[in-house]
């Protein structure tokens, strides 16, 4: 959907914007409104059936669209939230809630776990977006220095605009703030002399994350950045399937972090000092890796928040086949 489309809405074509937790927007060619869909996928019960879920709907307006050098800016405004989503895959990459509730039942969530297992320090955010993992850290961790990266300057206008960025500038009453770099995180030229506690990386284009992050040398270049016992979390995308009798069939063992590119290459980048993770069903079933190796989970769990303390537990080192099958041999 081009940018002139978006600004002619009432002509009578549809299309689909896709998000990263499964809740496509899409144009009703029948409505003259616009809707918000959240669309299921067939699932299997106990006995082999499958089952669709009903579509629900909801109305949704678009607040702004732009292009800018790197994107195709979208901001659409629904009852209960508001949307960035970006380029021509329309994913959803920020989300801002209204009435004050900043979870999001998404991947943006496991941010918060990040700082009960890192040294004191800031933390960077590279692919800031609309700052939705900003906003629930500096919530629950308002002490914490957080220094977000995004490329694209018309997109930070957009978000301090419309998705309350700017708030998360000034300093909270225990001293934490947002400050925002308008440039590649990427880059080689930043100061050799920062170091972070942690890194959050959530960089995609194309709805892929960025190819240079399927090289190793790009992994062991940010882990420079870090502090002694920094750490890095990474959004490594959603589900990769297997195809079985010619149906895509999830993978749940504990192998799954295998068909996820970026999680292997982040294992082969820092073997055995890999963890992972896949967020629920519902929250878009994303991969999220964990460099410096596996923390103590009964620990971290008493650490974080009551809404994170369960799933914490869920994540596990990537051990490979050959470790299993050894481990499995020695009993």
């Amino acid at each position: 959907m081009t940018i002139s489309y978006l600004h002619s809405l009432s002509c009578n074509k549809s299309c689909l914007l896709t998000s990263q937790f499964s809740k496509p927007l899409f144009i009703n060619q029948t409505q003259k409104k616009l809707r918000f869909s959240i669309s299921f996928c067939l699932k299997q019960n106990e006995s082999g059936i499958e089952q669709v879920e009903e579509e629900e709907e909801e109305e949704f307006t678009v607040v702004t669209a732009v292009k800018s050098r790197y994107n195709e800016i979208v901001i659409v405004d629904t009852f209960a939230s508001r949307y960035l989503l970006l380029d021509s895959t329309r994913n959803v990459h920020s989300v801002i809630n209204k009435g004050g509730q900043n979870w999001t039942g998404a991947y943006w969530d496991e941010s918060a776990c990040l700082p009960p297992i890192i040294p004191n320090g800031p933390i960077a955010i590279y692919g800031l977006g609309g700052g939705t993992a900003a906003r629930l850290i500096l919530e629950l961790w308002p002490s914490t220095e957080l220094e977000g990266w995004e490329i694209d300057e018309i997109l930070i206008e957009k978000a301090r605009d419309y998705l309350g960025l700017s708030e998360l500038e000034i300093p909270t009453s225990k001293g934490g703030r947002l400050c925002i770099h308008v440039d590649d995180a990427l880059s080689p030229c930043q100061d050799d002399s920062k170091r972070y506690a942690g890194i959050i990386v959530d960089l995609f284009a194309d709805g892929k994350v960025l190819d240079q992050l399927q090289e190793i040398p790009m992994w062991l270049e940010l882990a420079s950045r870090l502090m002694p016992n920094g750490r890095l979390m990474v959004n490594c995308a959603g589900i990769e399937t297997e195809v079985k009798n010619g149906k895509p069939e999830l993978v749940l063992d504990d192998l799954a972090w295998m068909l996820n590119s970026t999680v292997k290459i982040l294992s082969e980048a820092f073997p055995g000092q890999v963890s992972w993770k896949r967020t629920p069903d519902s929250e878009g079933l994303n991969f999220v890796a964990l460099t410096g190796g596996l923390p103590d989970l009964s620990d971290w769990s008493s650490k974080v928040p009551v809404r994170l303390s369960e799933s914490v537990k869920l994540w596990k080192l990537c051990e490979t086949v050959p470790l299993q099958l050894g481990a499995l041999n020695a009993s």
